[in-house]
């Protein structure tokens, strides 16, 4: 099969396209014949060599979300069937024309989305639902502030927690991306390069913060925070390391967490698909929740596609579109 391999940590130009041996599933497995991969921020902090947890990069293949038909089952898999089309996460392997992933990873492809729409799914339904729903506890009627709203992530979580009853503020960095979130249903769309987003936020106050910056932000984020408010991270892109006031928070029984997905157990990303089937393929089938797609390359210019992802200049998902052979 064609595959895009890692061939040394660097730049989008490590990405080459080679052939691979086509993988074989394990008892617990199925075998995808991928249509469509995701391209996530996560691959390219892989390809960089610098994503916790991904250990020796050379000769690996990126990719957490594919979308595909089932071409074979393991022999303890009972939900699937050969040709099934499903879309699945996967701890990477998605830029390839076949991979194999626990069978539980998998999700059937919601009627009416495309391949390519299934395939942006995964990595960011799952993230998403995890820490703004399970970890967060966003309810209805609360307000959620989402920094880099118009990313992949960020679109996802506009419209799930307008979808739920919440209402939305998000930080872009220019008028296209605040415009186009506000068309997918946030309140506030503030552009951060123009405007402080806690002069703005701070007369009404949120209840969650999706972060994925970090730095300078974290301050101002717990200072945003309604009483019992909840700060979740999911990357510090701005840096790791912030100063808070530990008695503020305290005093306001504010909540500091966030999480990784990738290094989680098989057995708690089957119990999150679950979840996410449950309660968000209901609003996918309605058209209350779709992905929002940019733009799509060959699996043979994967490298253009991430450095599209790291110039910013995306609002939404990029996707990998696949032929495979038989």
């Amino acid at each position: 099969m064609n595959a895009i391999i890692i061939q040394q940590p660097g730049g989008p130009d490590v990405l080459q396209l080679q052939q691979q041996p086509r993988p074989r599933p394990a008892a617990h497995e199925v075998l995808i014949r991928v249509q469509a991969a995701g391209v996530n921020r996560p691959d390219v902090l892989m390809r960089q060599g610098k994503y916790a947890g991904s250990g020796e990069v050379a000769g690996l293949v990126p990719g957490l979300e594919v979308a595909g038909t089932i071409e074979q089952c393991g022999t303890d898999v009972t939900r699937w069937r050969p040709g099934d089309a499903v879309c699945a996460l996967l701890p990477a392997g998605g830029y390839a024309e076949y991979v194999v992933v626990d069978a539980r990873h998998c999700l059937p492809v919601p009627a009416g989305c495309s391949m390519v729409e299934a395939a942006a799914l995964p990595e960011t339904v799952f993230t998403v639902w995890h820490n703004v729903f399970q970890r967060g506890a966003l309810r209805p009627g609360e307000t959620l502030l989402v920094h880099g709203g118009s990313s992949g992530i960020g679109t996802t979580a506009i419209q799930l927690a307008t979808a739920l009853g919440s209402r939305v503020a998000i930080t872009a960095g220019d008028a296209a991306k605040c415009t186009a979130c506000r068309e997918l249903g946030a309140e506030w769309a503030i552009n951060y390069k123009e405007e402080d987003f806690e002069a703005v936020l701070k007369p009404t106050g949120v209840d969650v913060v999706l972060d994925m910056i970090g730095g300078e932000y974290t301050a101002k984020n717990l200072r945003l925070l309604n009483d019992d408010g909840r700060l979740v991270f999911i990357n510090a892109m701005q840096g790791a390391a912030a100063e808070f006031n530990a008695l503020d928070v305290m005093r306001r029984r504010l909540t500091i967490t966030g999480s990784t997905l990738r290094p989680r157990s098989a057995d708690f990303k089957a119990a999150l698909a679950a979840a996410v089937q449950q309660h968000v393929w209901p609003l996918v089938a309605t058209a209350a929740f779709r992905p929002v797609i940019h733009r799509t390359f060959p699996l043979a210019e994967a490298a253009a596609a991430h450095q599209l992802m790291e110039s910013s200049a995306h609002i939404g998902k990029i996707v990998l579109e696949v032929a495979a052979a038989r």
